[in-house]
Parts: structure tokens; C-alpha cells; sequence
């Protein structure tokens, strides 16, 4: 098998990779895109996308589309899901400013084209998983935004990046909700993977913020954990 839903696949004695490329060049060049010069990064270090109501509009048709495109792609490129999804939101109103910004994904696509997936041969099937959040990044309405990502041995099978429902007053409750989520994403996959005969012990979730990580290990309620939504709590029973 070497394509399957637009996923190109390489098998070799060493073991599997995958990618997009040639899906990638067809949306690069159906958006006029591939006279441009490429870009280091899929977007600027310290750029805040918002709401623009005073912006020139943008045809939303074309915007929705290239977004759908991208969409598609980070199926096979977790370096795109941020700033995707982040564009993703202004998907109602579109101006001159977020097209801008969904080029320049386009531009950082060109360069990075062959980019993908690759898993090498090998029996390492421990589990592993990490989780991160911003404080407040959105700028419409100051919500955090959770990411994570999952590893069998060394190699990504899962991640995902996605604005947190409620707003965070201080980072530790950004981080422990983002610890929530990935964790419940944990227990899916050792689900699945205990039916195929895998069986795990104990899996390691990291985290950069260690009030959030005390806060799962500590069963008392503090006061600066008052403000999280209960459902968030469940993770204490799997710390």
C-alpha cells in the first residue's frame, strides 16, 4: 500500500514513513502559491491573531477552503495543528489579516513539503505523553489554549491543540486543565491498546509546571483550585 486518504506511505526494511507531499504541492499550487518564497516558521514568533472588525473582508469562500485544506494535512503534520486551528476560528469573518496569516502556512508548507511521520522498526510500545498549555493567549476571550501529544517508544501517534472551554485565571489551572484532557486522551489509548494485548503499568505524563503537577498529586482542594470546573478533577484518581 502506498497511498491510502491522501496519505503517501513508504515501507522499507527499516520501517514506515509518512507524509503528504504530493496533497501538499496540490494545494500550494491550486491557491497560487507556489511562486512564493517559503518561510522558517508557520507563523510569526509572537504574533496574537484576534477578532479584526475594522479589517478589509476577505472572501470567506476562499478562506474556509485553504483552511479545510490545511486541515487535512495535519493528519500527518502536527507541526501545522496550532496555528491552523488558530486560523480556524476566524473562519465567520475573514480580513486581509488572517489570509495573511493562513499564507504564510502555505509558504512554510512549500518549504517543508516532504516533512512527515516516521516509524522505525522496533519493540518499544511504552507508552508516553506530554501536555502543555499557553495562559490567556486567545484574544477575543483571553481563554488558554491545551496541547499535548502521545508517543509509542519514540514515535508520535497522537496530538492535538485545542482552546480550553472555560477561562484560566492563573497558568497552574491552564496547565492542570491541559494535564485533564490529555490524560482522559490516555486512557483511550491504553483502552485500544490493552485489546490488541499490550499491557501497561504506569505511563509518564510530563508537565512544565509543577503547582499543576502537585495539584494532581494532592487530594486536598486549595483555595487556588476553587475556580476549576469539577470535571477536571477526575485526573486526581488516575495521578
Amino acid at each position: 500500500m502506498s497511498f491510502f486518504l491522501r496519505l503517501q506511505i513508504s515501507q522499507s526494511p527499516r520501517g514506515i514513513f509518512i507524509n503528504q507531499s504530493k496533497n501538499a504541492f496540490e494545494i500550494v499550487k491550486k491557491y497560487g502559491l507556489t511562486s512564493t518564497d517559503y518561510v522558517d516558521t508557520p507563523m510569526i514568533e509572537n504574533k496574537k491573531l484576534k477578532e479584526d472588525l475594522q479589517g478589509k473582508p476577505v472572501d470567506a469562500t476562499l478562506y474556509r477552503g485553504m483552511i479545510r485544506s490545511l486541515m487535512y494535512l495535519t493528519s500527518s503534520r502536527p507541526d501545522l495543528i496550532y496555528v491552523v486551528c488558530l486560523c480556524a476560528q476566524y473562519q465567520a469573518k475573514p480580513t486581509k489579516k488572517h489570509l495573511q496569516a493562513v499564507k504564510r502556512i502555505f509558504r512554510y508548507l512549500k518549504g517543508t513539503i516532504n516533512m512527515g511521520l516516521c516509524y522505525s522498526k522496533d519493540n518499544d510500545m511504552s507508552l508516553t505523553a506530554y501536555a502543555d498549555a499557553d495562559h490567556a493567549g486567545c484574544q477575543d476571550t483571553r481563554r488558554s489554549t491545551s496541547g499535548s501529544a502521545q508517543f509509542l517508544g519514540d514515535k508520535l501517534v497522537s496530538w492535538s491543540s485545542k482552546k480550553q472551554k472555560s477561562t484560566a485565571i492563573l497558568s497552574t489551572e491552564a496547565e492542570y486543565i491541559a494535564l485533564s484532557g490529555c490524560c482522559s486522551q490516555i486512557l483511550w489509548m491504553r483502552s485500544q491498546l490493552t485489546d490488541y494485548g499490550f499491557q501497561f503499568n504506569k505511563i509518564p505524563l510530563y508537565c512544565d509546571n509543577k503547582s499543576a503537577i502537585a495539584l494532581c498529586r494532592n487530594n486536598v482542594q486549595h483555595s487556588r483550585a476553587k475556580r476549576i470546573d469539577v470535571r477536571f478533577h477526575f485526573i486526581k484518581e488516575h495521578v
